[in-house]
């Protein structure tokens, strides 16, 4: 969520406060030997950069040409399994939000480089927003011949469509902060305003469109973060004419370079080149291969194979969210060739079991179960050294705030778990023998990782029920409040650099409700009146401490979720795959930039 406030923000480019991004070299590491060259805490600390906010001459098309780049030929995407939604406001995971980078646009979106710097620039908007009135109004203006793929023209109409249409009953799965920031009512925003269901507009007062190409607006608290906002997937647009509603999902509308020529769900889907895409229009996106062929059902081993071998077809192929196989790490690190055609990068996610606390009530439990994991063997199973890292807390080390520290189950002391703590607890709260659900996806890695912390459980007395789960709607059945299972991992990132968007998705009681992220259930009186003390502060650094602080509480006195491990990025990619690099973005390939060298 993956899946990524405080922030100040004008017309012009001006940094506003650091948050804790990252970026990595192109073309991999180099060297070639078996050494551990993976990223590491200080690397995430030490390649924090600030964001940016872009004027209209940095949102002015086309987008500056990729060296060496070349037109033409189709690329080869290996994925898992089927993105688990197509709607744009039903998307919150990762891969759809690689996806959407091809296929759709929004009012903004990040520009990047070679640094891995972040600037939000206007998407479908001239620039990233003109703010007033202390950061409660927000102005935007369309672009001019704006078309979608079957050659309709944007206005101002299909962007208050998609705003109106995420309050519709049948959206359940995508962000929320922007419905609820409108209307200033919290979860229950589908109550403050009917929406669609019922035939009604918000009001001109809430979001006003003037004239065709001319967005407006208002909110009851300032939003100075709602250019990054913005940028999500969930918040591209869905053109009016074209919304099928509960049927967009199977045969969305595209307005960005690519559109969807043919999909047949759990297997493949073809992308071809959107002749209605004008690239003066777009200062982010390229429009280099004809198309994409994305293939499902090739799992990380697959994937890691086929295109270390480099023959045939696998040269023009990719990863999207893939990863080097744990088993073929080190054939991967052990070539020079084949890390010169890597990417690695330290992602924003954390890893964590959630206890599902309508059901897992007693803390001296959740803590003896939290002691026992064993983090380092579960993150190397998913990548080794290069996929991961113990966890010591909820918050990543690129969120600002976060303090390696704070490690109040020593992560640090016992990575693998600290068996013997874990059974004290155990005994003393009379919990051996007790039955625990484990869920877990049904991917390899998730495979190895269940026998990992069930074997572990088992240890201390607990008696652990495995039950599989399919990967494509993971997040779909733990999302619902009433989903039958005692323990299982999510995986959470911020949807842009600051706390204020990984604590209350995850952790406000008032957000508990079948879609919404509060996986835990948490629903605890100090932890929701912090949120929303925390989230009316516009001092960034004051806002940061207060998050940190707030972190700890939630780990000591509460512990909703245990830390697992933090994700690291390292895929590689076909010999003739040209443009490659990590984006701090979607801590993944940059998808905007691909071409076939030949």
């Amino acid at each position: 969520m993956s899946i990524f406030r405080n922030r100040a923000a004008s017309a012009a480019i001006v940094a506003v406060a650091a948050g804790a991004l990252t970026l990595t070299a192109c073309g991999g590491g180099g060297g070639g030997s078996s050494k551990d060259n993976s990223k590491t805490k200080d690397d995430a600390k030490a390649q924090s950069k600030p964001v940016k906010i872009g004027d209209a001459k940095a949102s002015t098309g086309p987008a500056p040409e990729v060296p060496g780049a070349k037109p033409g030929g189709v690329a080869t995407v290996y994925q898992e399994a089927d993105f688990s939604h197509l709607d744009p406001g039903q998307i919150y995971v990762s891969d759809g939000k690689l996806l959407s980078r091809l296929i759709f646009r929004g009012l903004t979106q990040y520009d990047e480089d070679d640094q891995g710097n972040l600037t939000v620039v206007g998407d479908l908007a001239t620039d990233a927003g003109k703010v007033s009135d202390g950061g409660k109004t927000w102005t935007y203006t369309l672009k001019d011949n704006l078309k979608d793929a079957n050659g309709n023209p944007i206005n101002s109409a299909d962007i208050r469509h998609t705003v109106e249409r995420l309050y519709a009953s049948y959206i359940t799965d995508g962000p929320t902060y922007l419905q609820q920031a409108l209307s200033g009512a919290g979860t229950t925003y589908r109550k403050a305003y009917p929406g669609p269901d019922k035939g009604k507009h918000l009001p001109k007062t809430v979001l006003d469109t003037p004239d065709d190409k001319t967005i407006v607006f208002h909110f009851k608290e300032a939003q100075v973060d709602l250019p990054q906002m913005l940028t999500m997937p969930g918040y591209s647009v869905v053109p009016e004419e074209t919304d099928t509603k509960e049927k967009y999902d199977n045969a969305p509308v595209a307005l960005g370079p690519y559109k969807i020529a043919d999909f047949k769900p759990g297997k493949s889907m073809k992308l071809v080149k959107n002749d209605q895409w004008d690239a003066k229009s777009d200062s982010v996106r390229h429009q280099y291969v004809d198309g994409f062929d994305i293939e499902m059902n090739h799992d990380d081993e697959d994937q890691t194979k086929t295109l270390l071998a480099d023959q045939g077809s696998a040269k023009n192929a990719m990863m999207f969210t893939g990863q080097v196989a744990t088993t073929q790490l080190q054939q991967v690190v052990g070539n020079k060739a084949a890390m010169n055609r890597t990417i690695q990068g330290y992602a924003p996610y954390v890893w964590q079991l959630n206890f599902n606390l309508d059901r897992v009530k007693d803390k001296k439990l959740r803590d003896a179960i939290t002691l026992a994991l064993p983090s380092a063997s579960v993150f190397k199973a998913d990548g080794g050294a290069y996929g991961g890292e113990v966890a010591n807390s909820l918050m990543s080390p690129t969120t600002p705030g976060y303090d390696e520290a704070f490690d109040p189950f020593n992560r640090k002391g016992k990575p693998n778990g600290d068996i013997e703590a874990a059974k004290k607890l155990i005994k003393e709260g009379g919990f051996e023998g007790k039955k625990l659900v484990y869920a877990y996806g049904n991917t390899p890695v998730r495979q190895q990782q269940a026998v990992l912390i069930a074997t572990a459980l088992e240890k201390i007395g607990l008696d652990i029920q495995k039950k599989e789960i399919d990967s494509a709607t993971w997040y779909e059945q733990v999302g619902k409040v009433k989903n039958g299972y005692d323990l299982y991992m999510t995986g959470w990132g911020q949807d842009w650099p600051s706390a204020s968007t990984v604590f209350p998705p995850l952790y406000d009681g008032k957000q508990i409700q079948d879609g919404a992220s509060n996986y835990s259930h948490i629903n605890d009186p100090k932890v929701n009146s912090e949120i929303e003390r925390i989230a009316k502060i516009t001092d960034t650094a004051e806002a940061t401490k207060a998050w940190a602080e707030l972190n700890e509480y939630i780990s000591k006195e509460v512990n909703p979720a245990a830390p697992i491990y933090y994700t690291k990025v390292f895929q590689i990619f076909g010999s003739n795959i040209g443009g490659i690099r990590y984006s701090s973005d979607s801590s993944y390939v940059d998808v905007t930039r691909v071409f076939l060298k030949k």
